[in-house]
């Protein structure tokens, strides 16, 4: 598959629109004197299906023909990318398969289940994901929507940093998690169009970081079981993302388990919004590396917040 375009998430961008939500941008006074720059949270924990899945997978799912969509999708995925296809797929009312890791959180699983996705489990591991996967689309030829390394997905999730420009242009710097690298792809993909001297931050897990690694090693490595609370960053960079990371963001900084669930206890707490793990990952970055955003006009991508809430991971 060819890599998308910015016309590409322009046209995705037209296409989701009355399926999304156009997500508001919020400050935080006590973050910004925590650490010396200016950031506006571009909310995706208030989107549709609680995550900026839900714009790859309306993009995925409302691009089928009419045949294809008669097959139904299926895909696999610790919970955002599940939830977001089975919306989608009941939007437009066909069937969809998720194939999820038996550690992934409960509320997850409950939310795929709500929106009439069918569940098959798997062992917590990147490689069984793709091997259960490979049969349950054998056995019913349904159509695969990746989770991150799809032309269609990227295109959609770069409608989100193409929003942020839109609001708050002439940014300093965009960061957003990285895990598979849907995300990060698309926000370059706009950045890069819209405002090309803006720069392009990932933040990982220290625990999960195969895509710094990657960078430095100058080829996509593959993990197969890290162990990090951000549930939703644990899949590797893939084939068509990895040319973006390797090429088109400017740097990717870390942040470790302590770290980010400190980021999390402190959004709820001062920004009083619910983010899940993978969401705090870019504040962790940012606490931890004040000096590289101090002085800065930050875009931060909130990603999701869908939290298994009897599972707090400071509690």
């Amino acid at each position: 598959m060819s890599l998308p375009t910015f016309d590409d998430v322009c046209r995705a961008q037209a296409r989701i629109a009355p399926w999304i939500h156009r997500t508001p941008v919020l400050t935080s006074a006590t973050f910004d004197r925590m650490t010396g720059a200016q950031l506006l949270f571009k909310c995706e924990n208030f989107q549709k299906a609680g995550a900026f899945k839900s714009r790859g997978a309306v993009n995925a799912v409302f691009g089928l023909s009419e045949a294809e969509a008669r097959r139904g999708v299926a895909t696999h995925s610790s919970g955002n990318h599940g939830m977001a296809l089975a919306r989608a797929a009941a939007c437009r009312g066909i069937v969809c398969t998720v194939v999820m890791p038996e550690t992934a959180p409960q509320a997850k699983i409950d939310a795929v289940r709500g929106y009439g996705g069918q569940i098959v489990f798997c062992e917590p591991r990147n490689a069984a994901r793709q091997e259960t996967l490979d049969a349950v689309i054998a056995d019913s030829g349904a159509n695969f929507v990746p989770p991150y390394d799809d032309a269609r997905v990227i295109a959609g999730q770069g409608s989100c940093a193409k929003e942020l420009l839109e609001d708050v242009p002439d940014l300093d710097i965009v960061i957003a998690p990285v895990g598979g690298g849907g995300l990060i792809s698309g926000t370059a993909l706009s950045a890069r169009a819209l405002s090309p001297a803006t720069r392009v931050i990932a933040a990982e897990p220290a625990n999960a970081d195969d895509a710094k690694r990657s960078r430095e090693a100058g080829a996509r490595l593959v993990e197969d079981a890290p162990n990090t609370i951000a549930d939703g960053l644990k899949a590797s960079i893939g084939e068509l993302t990895w040319q973006f990371v390797a090429s088109k963001i400017d740097d990717i900084l870390l942040a470790d388990e302590h770290e980010i669930i400190e980021a999390m206890r402190l959004t709820w707490q001062r920004m009083k919004i619910i983010i899940e793990p993978s969401c705090a990952v870019p504040l962790a970055a940012i606490l931890r590396h004040r000096d590289v955003f101090a002085g800065k006009r930050v875009g931060v991508i909130l990603t999701g917040g869908n939290v298994d809430l009897q599972r707090l991971p400071w509690a």
